[in-house]
């Protein structure tokens, strides 16, 4: 459609004919949070729950400042920059129609390899309370193999010397704070919005760890003057396609550079503990706990978990989207073998929590035709995400000699997938930081030594000293190279059963 509208500020009005777009005076807004990744998640997520505070019109401290930390966020932040912070949200609801809206609660947007000072000062600044994170799981730098903070990050070893232009999270973080400090200003929440278990804990600790390193004298104040909340986040956001920005054109009329799809469900469960206030985000959805790890625990081992077992399982056979994976029967059985048979003894009690019917609406979520979720998406930084999704139900169930079978599988799977093809021949698109290594080893596996993959420390830990999960995971792998997943999948199923 030649004759659509630009998503910018100045247009803002002529697209409110369209569909629904702020109410509030934007220039009005104070950044009060600043945010570390602005991904999709992010803006489908913590700025879409900010959006809908921000109608109550009265309320002007809590805008979003968002940070583009990589140099692979170029074009995201030329996106805002070029649509003064705003963007359609494209929920894709489970009867195929689209409810869209035009978010604008990001109102600064910087890129700090461009004027990494700039971002310093602005975290510093008195006026931001809090400071969010969604940096994905391998942005912690922790280390499997040590279970702490990886020094030898090369990028971490640049920040040490170069403290004034950092590269890492956790440089901008200590150059912030000491600067905070030194000023005499009051510290700021850390908020990680992270799949991973106890987020803020392993914030702060990892935060802690380079202090201690970097600015050691900086570590008690950090200790007094900042909080680290833990949280839980939900929101299933593929990654935005070609065809989702042409029919918002088409639909709309909206020329939008780079939409956010999502799904229809959403979660925010947050520890209340805040150094220096809030938004009232409660009030338009997200929910404040005291403790929030059981919440944690049950979403990364049941649906990010769940979201890795189809992808691996679904890249091996050739399909390229979750919901594709999914509608396999016998892939749709294996998940719910592993969720119900695995992950749910490991979950302990779950006040107030619907656990049958929560696993239920996962495999809803992951059916929607409508997301096409892309597996080599889903399957990206695998390295990252098998230690804090998978691993730990594995960890549990040999220490209670539960079963590992279905996880063994996935992880074996997983192998295969790392050599970059799939049954069929097909090459896979293997996105990882850890992707020579993993090939390396999924090569090694091949060659008749399975045990080698288990190898990679920083991943596996000490798993490969483990003799009842080196078997149950050279047998796996064995049958996979023997008779192929699809069937080894109908086998576990039917063993499942006969139990």
């Amino acid at each position: 459609m030649n004759n659509s509208i630009k998503l910018n500020q100045k247009n803002l009005v002529e697209i409110a004919h369209k569909i629904p777009c702020p109410t509030y005076d934007r220039s009005k807004l104070k950044t009060g949070i600043v945010h570390v990744g602005i991904g999709g998640f992010h803006r489908a997520h913590e700025a879409f729950y900010t959006d809908r505070l921000l109608e109550d019109g009265s309320i002007t401290d809590w805008g979003i400042c968002g940070i583009a930390l990589l140099e692979f966020d170029t074009k995201i932040y030329n996106s805002l920059k070029e649509q003064d912070g705003l963007y359609t949200l494209i929920i894709k609801e489970l009867d195929g129609s689209h409810t869209k809206r035009v978010i604008g609660s990001i109102v600064e947007y910087l890129y700090a390899p461009e004027n990494p000072t700039t971002v310093i000062e602005k975290m510093a600044s008195s006026e931001v309370k809090i400071i969010t994170l969604t940096i994905t799981e391998g942005g912690y730098n922790y280390s499997e193999a040590t279970q702490s903070f990886d020094f030898t990050n090369p990028n971490i070893q640049y920040d040490l010397k170069h403290p004034e232009a950092p590269k890492t999270i956790f440089g901008y973080l200590t150059q912030a704070f000491k600067l905070r400090k030194e000023r005499g200003l009051e510290g700021c929440t850390l908020q990680s919005c992270d799949n991973i278990q106890g987020n803020g804990h392993m914030a702060k600790r990892m935060l802690l760890s380079y202090v201690q390193k970097a600015e050691p004298e900086l570590v008690s104040w950090i200790e007094t003057h900042v909080a680290f909340p833990n949280s839980m986040v939900d929101r299933i956001t593929p990654a935005t396609s070609a065809a989702d920005i042409e029919n918002l054109k088409a639909s709309s009329g909206i020329d939008d550079a780079w939409p956010v799809v999502c799904e229809p469900f959403k979660q925010w469960v947050i520890e209340d503990d805040f150094t220096a206030g809030r938004p009232a985000w409660e009030t338009v959805g997200a929910q404040f706990v005291e403790d929030v790890v059981p919440y944690e625990k049950m979403k990364l081992s049941l649906l990010n978990a769940g979201h890795t077992v189809l992808g691996i399982i679904g890249a091996l056979m050739g399909y390229d989207t979750i919901d594709e994976s999914v509608h396999n029967p016998q892939i749709s059985a294996f998940l719910k073998n592993y969720m119900d048979i695995e992950v749910t003894p490991t979950l302990g009690a779950l006040e107030g929590v619907d656990l049958d019917g929560y696993k239920k609406s996962l495999l809803e979520r992951f059916g929607n035709i409508n997301i096409k979720d892309q597996i080599d998406r889903i399957c990206s930084e695998s390295s990252a995400k098998f230690p804090i999704f998978v691993l730990p139900t594995v960890n549990t169930n040999l220490e209670k000699k539960g079963s590992i079978a279905f996880a063994s599988l996935v992880i074996a799977a997983w192998a295969m997938y790392s050599i970059g093809k799939d049954e069929n021949g097909k090459a896979l698109n293997i996105k990882d930081a850890m992707k020579s290594i993993l090939n390396e080893k999924g090569l090694a596996a091949s060659t008749g030594d399975p045990k080698a993959f288990l190898e990679i420390e920083t991943v596996f830990g000490k798993l490969k000293d483990s003799p009842t999960f080196v078997a149950a995971f050279t047998k796996a792998y064995k049958n996979i190279a023997e008779k192929g997943i699809a069937t080894c999948v109908v086998e576990q199923n039917n063993k499942a059963l006969n139990n």
